[in-house]
């Protein structure tokens, strides 16, 4: 097994070398032997150069809950849509913007950027910023009628199965 640590060291991220790879062919249009060897080499090199700033791998707990969060996540961009949609053709000098204050229950980093990157990707609400203490998120609503009921929202269909993911 010594050579499994000694391969990681010079090849870290097989997956993302193999995804580049492919996104570079994809990006150039072509399979050429030059872009192939283009390819593979900026494939390992961004990687290898980068290793150091890369985070811990998340550990998942409940990989299965992973497939229907995504779903979920998948599901509310699209209705979030519609709705802002609705709001912004209907009457848009109606809309209440706001700011609220997200007590974060989730400690994990990898959990707490995805929650951000969740509610970001939801249009109608943008993570704005990181106490620094950890423990708010700072969002941005474009119609922000109820401050409880929005933290009950995203607590329920974002942070609570993150929370059950990841730790």
């Amino acid at each position: 097994m010594p050579l499994m640590p000694q391969l990681t060291h010079w090849w870290p991220r097989p997956h993302f070398s193999l995804f580049l790879l492919v996104l570079w062919l994809l990006l150039v249009n072509s399979v050429s032997p030059g872009q192939l060897l283009i390819g593979a080499v900026l494939s390992w090199l961004i990687p290898f150069s980068t290793q150091q700033f890369w985070p811990e791998r998340p550990h998942l707990h409940n990989p299965g809950r992973l497939l229907l969060y995504l779903m979920r996540l998948l599901v509310d961009i699209l209705r979030s849509n519609l709705t802002v949609a609705r709001l912004i053709l209907r009457d848009p000098g109606s809309l209440q913007p706001g700011f609220i204050r997200y007590p974060l229950s989730v400690t994990n980093e990898f959990a707490i950027t995805l929650l951000a990157s969740s509610i970001s990707l939801t249009p109608g609400t943008v993570s704005a910023g990181l106490s620094p203490d950890r423990h708010y998120l700072l969002v941005h609503a474009l119609h922000l009628e109820d401050e409880a009921e929005l933290i009950e929202h995203i607590r329920e269909r974002y942070e609570t199965p993150l929370k059950e993911i990841l730790e």
